[in-house]
């Protein structure tokens, strides 16, 4: 649980079935294919001979440390972190990873998915579940007005659609 910023309440740490297997991944990468990659560079770096002038050395020690810190932080971050793997009873209300269409006042429309704060890339249209867009759509409905505060000045967006994704069931 994280403390929210301004906020004496706890937030959750979510995380779609998606966003953990990344994670995870990742970590299994960086622990199976980098870290042994680096080692073995670093190993023949260092039969070289003087390592205080090595840069080989010096930069895959280097390596090794921002993989090892990588790798730490991503192993707690896992352990803390809710999987949320089901739907929600209620498919017309917005939830953590819901799509959300959303319509401004001139009619634009822009789609996000409502996800953890690990998984955020608004490329893909994730939306971090923890920005204040998503926290104003939790518990929306179709057509709902909703008002968000922009970096511009308040902005009134219109719920315009609404759709949930079924985990991928690949076990």
């Amino acid at each position: 649980m994280s403390k929210a910023p301004g906020n004496a309440g706890v937030r959750p740490r979510y995380i779609t079935p998606d966003g953990e297997r990344a994670l995870r991944d990742e970590l299994q990468y960086l622990w199976k294919v980098k870290r042994p990659e680096v080692t073995q560079a670093v190993r023949e770096a260092a039969a070289l001979g003087d390592r205080s002038e090595n840069a080989e050395y010096i930069y895959g020690k280097k390596q090794l440390r921002e993989i090892d810190r990588r790798v730490r932080f991503l192993s707690k971050r896992l352990d803390e972190l809710t999987v949320v793997d089901r739907l929600p009873d209620d498919r017309n209300k917005v939830f953590f990873g819901a799509w959300v269409t959303v319509e401004d006042e001139e009619g634009a429309e822009q789609t996000y998915r409502l996800v953890g704060a690990d998984e955020f890339d608004l490329t893909k249209g994730y939306l971090s579940i923890n920005s204040p867009l998503a926290r104003a759509l939790i518990g929306k409905r179709l057509d709902d007005e909703v008002n968000v505060r922009t970096p511009e000045g308040w902005k009134t967006l219109f719920v315009a659609g609404i759709r949930y994704q079924a985990p991928a069931d690949d076990k």
